[in-house]
Formats: structure tokens, C-alpha cells, sequence
């Protein structure tokens, strides 16, 4: 049942169908053979879409194309290998590759949480580094000699470098002891054929069975020869798929076909997987350009609403401070005439009390002063008073007239020139020589 399973659960991963009922019917068309349904969908030039009446008909051999020589096992990775994966995420979405190598999260940190970690992140990366100096000791320290790149970082940071970078990850477990390795190593691994076709197609990691990630990984392998390499990519439910593994010493040419051929089968889904991810990635751009345009748009709008109100605020506002300085300018006015009505009240008032005090205008006689006023604007006024009144009844008298605005002035006389100021006033008109006649003019004080 597990076998079903895992077929099935591949078949879904390369061919991106997400039916499992339409692909258990494919396969089973194809009597489970899970290369030969593969390559039935795969390799079609113009693939038509499968339908639940509807499977490829297998009677005739003949018409089928050749199953591809790729491994399809699927092997799960140690607890220890996947507690390390650190946001690996997704290759394609909804969990599967859809017709591409799309890498499918392999675990969580929160997934193995209860089972404590053989192999931290640290730890698996400083072994990865002591594997590089060694390999680099041992093959790469006689002259620029070629050699794989083998990633100094541990197998799932390898593994999610793969799936970012489009590639296939190149594994090779070293086995320090064995007889065939340091030919290997030096005649095919590090030759210029081997290592610049590598360096240019797959991602490098390397790894020392005498060390606890390599020797892990040979487990999960099931490496029985050695020197061994292997071809991988992440598959569902924390494993990955085998593609091809190559085991026991071969040449540089031997070692050359089978890499050009894994690469050359696996090339359609690594490029679909690269023009997927480039979709995606150009997608998420235009939703991102077209949400900054949507938010620009509505800063835009925020902005001219806000300025809208600013306005209309502002209008209010110098509305309101012109209706108050309207209010105030006409309150001030009001009272303005107000304080000069009450002040012509009063001045009225005054005129009329200094009038009554004047008593009548007397009749001519020998104790009667005629007394002649002008003003500063030429007009002139005459009246008779008695000679015993003093100079304080004149400027009464100027006062019960209303004819100056001004209310500082002094009567003045000519030939000679005399003031009659303050200090004058309690004399009388004959005191201060102004009778029987007197011609005075008023003079406005600065």
C-alpha cells in the first residue's frame, strides 16, 4: 500500500495533476509503471488533457515513447536532516511541482519539535566547511586544479540553494577509506570535464560518511558502493525524489553521460519550474505596482479630500472672523456714536447750564460792557455784560455757543496783546480794563 501511495504521490508531484482519482486511473492505464505514465504525459509534444472517460490506451507497445531512465524512489530524509530546513516553503503552490521542479517545503521547525535534533544548523554547517577544507587539502592543493563547488552549508540549505537557483542538487558522499576514492576523486570527480559540467548545471554538496549528516544521508540513500553521487530534488511529506544515483568508481566519460542525460530529461521541468516561479515573481510585481497605483491613487484622493476640508475650514474660518470683526467694527461704531451722543448730551447740557448762568443779556448803560468775539473761521459774535462780571462769565459765554470744537482756548486782546488766562478769571471786566468796550478774539491753545 505504501508503494501505491508513493507513486501516487509522485506521479501528482511531476506531473502537476491534482485529481488523485484521475491519476489513479492513468496509472493504473499504465499497470503502475510510474516511468512509463510519466513519460506517456511528459513527453507528448502537444499533451492532451486526460479526463475521467478518457486514459491513454496501452494495447499497442509499439506506439508508446521509451520510459526515461530517471529514478523516481522517493526517500525520506532523517528527523535530525529535516529539524534543520528553516522556511524552505514551496516550489509551485497547492503543494505539488505542477509540471515543474517546484521544491515543497520539506518541514517546519514546529513539525519535529517534540523530537530533539541529532544535527543542529551550526553543527551541520561546520561539518559541511570541515568537508570542503578536507576535500580542498586533498585534491585542490596541487596547482589550480579543477574541482566541484561544494556548498559550505548543510544539506537542506543545499537543498533549498537548488530550488532557488532551478537546479538539481549533486550529492556525493565521500568514503575516506575506500580504496576507490582518491582515484575517483582525483581521475573523475576533479578532472575539467566532470567539474566544470557540474559546477555549471547542478548545485554541489559533499558530505563525509565519518561525519553525522553525510552518514545520515548514505542511510537514507541506501549508498552500498562507494564512491557514490547522486542525483536529488525535494518531493512531498518531508523527502525527496531520487533521481539517479551513481555508484562504485566510473570514468569521466561514464560519469559525463549519465549527468548530461539526467540533465537533459530533467531540463523541460526545471525550465517550466524557472518560467512558473518568473510568472509568479511577474504577477506579484504587477499586483505590488498596481496596489502602490491603488494606494497612490488614494493618498491622491486622501489628499485632495483633506485639502478640500483644509479649504473649507479656512473659508469658515475667515467667514467667521469677518462676521466677528463685522460685529465688532459695528459694536464699535455703535458705541462710537453712542459716547459721541453722549458727549454732545453733555456738552449740550453744559452750554445750556453756562447759558443760564449768563442770566438775560443786559440793557445798554453806563455800568454795561459791550464785549465783540471772533472766531478762528471769521465769525463773530457780540453781547452785552455787566462791567462787575469776571472774565470767567467770557469763556461762559464762547462756551454757550457751541461755535468751537476745540476745548482749550484763550480769549486774547490786540493793542496791546493780552491774554486773559487762568490766572485772570476771578477779575472783572472793569478789573481788567475791558470796559466800557472790548474786542477779543479766541485763540486755540496747541
Amino acid at each position: 500500500m505504501g508503494d501505491v501511495e508513493d507513486k501516487l504521490a509522485y506521479f501528482q508531484a511531476i506531473t502537476g495533476l491534482e485529481d488523485p482519482d484521475l491519476c489513479t486511473e492513468i496509472l493504473a492505464a499504465h499497470n503502475w509503471d510510474l516511468e512509463l505514465a510519466i513519460s506517456s504525459f511528459t513527453t507528448s509534444s502537444n499533451p492532451q488533457p486526460y479526463h475521467n472517460n478518457h486514459v491513454p490506451s496501452t494495447s499497442n507497445p509499439q506506439t508508446q515513447p521509451p520510459p526515461p531512465a530517471l529514478a523516481w524512489k522517493l526517500i525520506t530524509l532523517p528527523i535530525s536532516v529535516i529539524s534543520g530546513a528553516i522556511g524552505l516553503g514551496l516550489w509551485a503552490a497547492g503543494g505539488v511541482l505542477s509540471y515543474s521542479l517546484g521544491l515543497v517545503g520539506l518541514a517546519s521547525p514546529s513539525s519535529s519539535s517534540s523530537s530533539a535534533p541529532l544535527v543542529s544548523v551550526s553543527a551541520a554547517t561546520s561539518e559541511a566547511m570541515a568537508f570542503v577544507a578536507a576535500f580542498e587539502r586533498d585534491y585542490g592543493t596541487s596547482g589550480p586544479r579543477p574541482r566541484p563547488n561544494f556548498v559550505s552549508e548543510g544539506f537542506m540549505d543545499a537543498l533549498h540553494r537548488s530550488r532557488n537557483s532551478f537546479k538539481l542538487l549533486f550529492v556525493y558522499l565521500h568514503s575516506p577509506d575506500h580504496p576507490d576514492t582518491p582515484s575517483f576523486c582525483q581521475r573523475t570527480l576533479c578532472s575539467e570535464t566532470i567539474s566544470a559540467f557540474v559546477n555549471e548545471n547542478f548545485i554541489c554538496w559533499g558530505g563525509s560518511i565519518r561525519a553525522s549528516e553525510g552518514f545520515k544521508m548514505s542511510n537514507s540513500l541506501k549508498a552500498s558502493r562507494f564512491p557514490f553521487c547522486a542525483l536529488v530534488m525535494a518531493a512531498t511529506n518531508q523527502r525527496i525524489a531520487l533521481l539517479q544515483q551513481v555508484e562504485g568508481p566510473k570514468s569521466t566519460e561514464e560519469l559525463l553521460v549519465t549527468l548530461q542525460r539526467v540533465l537533459e530529461e530533467s531540463s523541460p521541468v526545471l525550465v517550466a519550474a524557472r518560467l512558473d516561479a518568473e510568472e509568479r515573481q511577474n504577477n506579484m510585481r504587477l499586483r505590488e505596482e498596481q496596489d502602490a497605483a491603488y494606494r497612490a491613487a488614494l493618498e491622491a484622493d486622501q489628499a485632495r479630500e483633506r485639502q478640500r476640508r483644509e479649504e473649507e475650514e479656512r473659508l469658515a474660518r475667515e467667514a467667521a472672523e469677518a462676521e466677528k470683526k463685522r460685529k465688532e467694527e459695528e459694536e464699535a461704531r455703535e458705541r462710537a456714536a453712542r459716547e459721541a451722543a453722549e458727549k454732545q448730551a453733555a456738552l449740550a447740557k453744559i452750554r445750556q447750564e453756562k447759558a443760564q448762568s449768563l442770566g438775560e443779556e443786559p440793557e445798554k448803560g453806563p455800568n454795561v460792557t459791550q464785549v465783540l468775539v471772533r472766531f478762528p473761521n471769521g465769525e463773530r459774535k457780540e453781547r452785552r455784560f455787566n462791567s462787575t462780571v469776571t472774565i470767567q462769565s467770557l469763556y461762559d459765554y464762547v462756551d454757550s455757543l457751541g461755535c468751537l470744537e476745540a476745548d482749550s482756548y484763550s480769549l486774547v486782546s490786540n493793542f496791546p496783546r493780552t491774554v486773559y488766562g487762568q490766572e485772570k478769571l476771578t477779575l472783572s471786566l472793569k478789573e481788567a480794563g475791558l470796559h466800557p468796550q472790548a474786542s477779543l478774539f479766541v485763540e486755540l491753545n496747541s
